[in-house]
């Protein structure tokens, strides 16, 4: 029997949750893999991240319904990749499996999932959508660009195979969230340990109605440019090509002007393009070290001890919860007559 935890970072599941928690409830029985293996969900982990709407009440309202349902509560909003970190070392089953609180991961899966796992024998495996995500196609393609992108400046990290929808080694999955420094990418370093990593074919489903996405265009960005810092330092290497490119150019440039007034000798003109070149030059630099101050920032971070994460209590159990005295009216001090 393979036991397996579920774990749920929760930001605006007010709404959805429910159904997502309801699917998962047959697969905490005795039940079979299409390959025939036995296995179980023994607890499904809500991680809440502090978000906007009332998820605070339906978590509790559901861990009071199903005992495999266990709340972990966040002391502040940390991100899903870190929300789902929290969830993973607090887990405790033999796999784990991440999934979005929208509804859009169909837990039916879980089991064809493993199934991949057990006969490539691989600690990591990713669902592969055969269908288009319920995004919007802009959203679609910058998010196939970006982890493209992603990958050719990690070296060697295949990240167009990254999906929220995942299982993994509960051994593993339980160390990298122990591990993982302040803005790791969660997926990046699952590959530092877990080696080769495989997919599963699963079919997205259309995410809860009434519910908008998190991610801004903003946060998109940031989210990318956390995949490239974390993925190793090619990066800095680019900074060094692009010095090396600028200074042949510069090489190639100074050769022209010499033999050009070696054979026609003009007077010197052109401020316009000594102005041009200078901007790109600078633009080169700023851009060079902009990049290196990303790199040190995080390395800064990770020195400092920021954590990834902070577990509490569940705030309505702990002194935040406790009801205030009612306030009585102030005592008026009487005069007394004659006065």
């Amino acid at each position: 029997m393979h036991l397996v935890s579920v774990v749920i970072p929760i930001y605006q599941a007010e709404h959805q949750l429910p159904s997502v928690v309801a699917d998962l409830l047959p697969l905490t029985e005795h039940v079979t893999t299409p390959g025939g293996v036995p296995f179980r969900v023994t607890e499904v982990l809500l991680v809440h991240d502090c978000g906007p709407d009332d998820s605070a009440s339906v978590m509790r309202r559901l861990a009071s319904e199903h005992s495999v349902v266990r709340p972990i509560w966040l002391s502040r909003n940390f991100g899903q990749h870190a929300a789902t970190l929290a969830g993973m070392s607090s887990s405790g089953g033999d796999w784990i499996v991440t999934m979005d609180e929208d509804g859009q991961h169909d837990p039916s899966y879980v089991g064809a999932m493993l199934d991949v796992a057990l006969e490539e024998q691989v600690s990591v495996v990713y669902a592969r959508p055969t269908n288009e995500a319920p995004h919007g196609g802009w959203r679609n393609a910058a998010s196939s660009g970006a982890k493209r992108l992603v990958t050719a400046l990690s070296g060697g990290t295949d990240a167009t195979v990254f999906n929220s929808y995942r299982l993994v080694l509960g051994e593993v999955g339980r160390s990298v969230g122990a591990y993982a420094g302040a803005g790791v990418f969660l997926d990046v370093a699952l590959g530092w340990v877990a080696g080769a990593v495989t997919t599963a074919p699963v079919e997205l489903r259309a995410e809860g109605e009434g519910r908008r996405s998190g991610y801004t265009t903003r946060t998109l960005l940031s989210h990318f440019w956390r995949m490239v810092l974390t993925g190793g330092t090619r990066g800095l290497r680019l900074v060094s090509v692009l010095g090396l490119v600028f200074a042949l150019l510069g090489l190639v440039i100074a050769a022209f002007v010499a033999y050009r007034q070696l054979v026609h000798p003009a007077p010197t003109e052109g401020w316009t393009s000594l102005i041009v070149v200078m901007l790109i030059s600078t633009g080169a630099i700023l851009f060079s070290l902009g990049v290196i101050a990303e790199y040190v920032g995080v390395a800064v971070n990770m020195a400092m001890g920021k954590p990834l994460y902070l577990i509490t209590q569940d705030p309505a159990d702990g002194p935040l919860g406790r009801p205030r005295p009612a306030r009585l009216p102030p005592v008026r001090a009487r005069t007394p007559r004659g006065r």
